[in-house]
């Protein structure tokens, strides 16, 4: 095929010469570029090589896939090329040279299996920031090796791909890690951030950046908005900090949609991360002390009575809630021990629920809504992927 192609392509340039000598611009030497216009390099730029479907790409290389993407690189990985003794809780991190298609990464183009089965691991995958994470969706195997392969079906966001696959390899030993906190990108720049709606019974108390995206700021009521002079963002009594909504004037609603992205895909962190505790107290944790890990449920999750999380400052807790989460009125949560509510993570398949004057403490990941009572309050966030609802609620962002 390649062949043919450059015949082909040769003809054209003695054609396209033939047409530059009669009527082509000359640049005083005769010779021509390729296009009936003489470069003065006596070279042809003609572009003689098929990209894979037939047609010319534009700079004379197969990129395979019909287009001008440039092909990525792998620049870094996690674990590392023959890593010993990897904790059993680890994910598997690809960075790339350019920003990729997340939707090229699948059971086909990535994955782990062990050498000792030759099975491949079941998991997840999580892409933001050029890198794509695959969360397995048990903790590993001691004491065994785990090939990892990248295929050249990974793309850019141009369509590039990979120009051979990526394979590297590493060992488990036979201990956990500390848990890794979810990564909330620039969802992380806002105390409450909903898409369709964010209301208040006057009067809360909020320390922190409210945003609201795709819908309008009119979708934002009882705070009493007063637009800035810019137009990027409001004002409110109630409020120590911005309002921003997806109406207002460049650059927010663009950093609004990349905030809801990034609130998505720290929702599926969230969900991917291998449980090392599940159906505690049959969804049940009213009265337990609870020490740093990942808590899964299959059901919902109630709060009847207090509950304590402790650890250090450096320690993660994240409760996976397949259902609804309710906590009872007047209760609490507690930080004991140093631990910290950036590193408590609520990840709700359904409704949050926090009861008259109850006190929440965390990042609220919910796929649908959260309401916070009459004088409830929360040390954390709330990111929600439907609406919020507060009543003279007070709520403060988490100490970094």
């Amino acid at each position: 095929m390649k062949r043919t192609f450059s015949i082909l392509a040769t003809t054209v340039a003695l054609l396209l010469l033939t047409s530059s000598i009669a009527c082509g611009p000359d640049d005083g030497n005769g010779l021509d570029d390729g296009n009936g216009t003489d470069n003065g390099n006596d070279t042809d730029n003609g572009n003689d090589t098929d990209n894979g479907n037939g047609t010319d790409n534009g700079n004379g290389t197969d990129n395979g896939n019909g287009t001008d993407g440039v092909p990525p690189e792998v620049t870094s990985n996690h674990p590392l090329d023959g890593a010993l003794d990897v904790h059993l809780n680890t994910s598997v991190q690809v960075t790339f040279s350019q920003s990729m298609a997340p939707g090229s990464f699948t059971a086909d183009t990535l994955w782990v299996t062990s050498e000792n089965s030759g099975v491949a691991v079941e998991g997840s995958y999580i892409y933001a920031d050029s890198t794509a994470v695959f969360w397995p969706a048990q903790h590993l195997d001691e004491d065994t090796t785990y090939i990892v392969t990248v295929t050249t079906g990974v793309t850019s966001a141009d369509g590039g791909e990979l120009e051979a696959d990526f394979v590297w390899e590493f060992t488990t030993g036979n201990d956990y890690a500390l848990g890794e906190p979810v990564n909330l990108g620039t969802a992380g720049d806002y105390v409450i951030l909903a898409k369709s709606g964010i209301s208040t019974v006057p009067t809360s108390a909020i320390t922190g950046d409210i945003g609201i995206s795709p819908a309008s700021a009119t979708y934002i009521t009882g705070f009493s908005l007063t637009a800035d002079s810019t137009e990027t963002f409001s004002t409110s009594p109630q409020v120590t900090g911005s309002i921003y909504a997806s109406d207002y004037a460049v650059p927010t609603p663009s950093n609004l949609t990349t905030a809801v992205s990034d609130m998505e895909t720290a929702f599926t962190d969230a969900a991917s991360r291998a449980p090392d505790i599940t159906e505690l107290g049959a969804g049940d944790i009213g009265g337990l002390t609870l020490a740093p890990g990942v808590y899964q449920w299959g059901t919902g999750l109630l709060i009847p009575t207090d509950v304590t999380l402790d650890g250090s400052s450096t320690d993660v807790w994240i409760f996976q809630i397949a259902q609804d989460l309710t906590m009872a009125g007047a209760t609490d949560i507690f930080l004991t021990g140093g631990a910290l509510a950036k590193n408590v993570f609520w990840q709700v398949a359904g409704k949050v629920e926090i009861g008259t004057t109850a006190h929440f403490e965390g990042i609220i990941l919910t796929q649908t809504s959260a309401t916070l009572e009459t004088g409830a309050s929360l040390d954390g966030r709330i990111l929600s992927q439907t609406a919020v609802d507060i009543d003279a609620s007070t709520i403060v962002a988490p100490a970094q």
